[in-house]
């Protein structure tokens, strides 16, 4: 059974974000193992708190995020 973890920084996605997200990549796995395993496909999203994420070295707050998106 196929999981697949999306780990995003807190409250910067909506929870009909979250739920799109789910959705299509749900969606995705499906494409590529068959529908048989649709009932089998675990998405999950683990948020993480702001600042306990960094790139290059920076922590991320969640309106650093929504700024490289906007």
């Amino acid at each position: 059974m196929p999981m697949v973890t999306i780990d995003v920084i807190k409250d910067v996605f909506t929870p009909a974000q979250k739920a799109a997200m789910i959705a299509k990549v749900t969606e995705a796995m499906v494409s590529i193992e068959g529908e048989g395993l649709r009932g089998v496909t675990w998405v999950r999203i683990k948020e993480f708190e702001g600042g306990d994420w960094a790139i290059g070295g920076q922590p991320l707050q969640s309106a650093d995020v929504r700024a490289l998106a906007g």
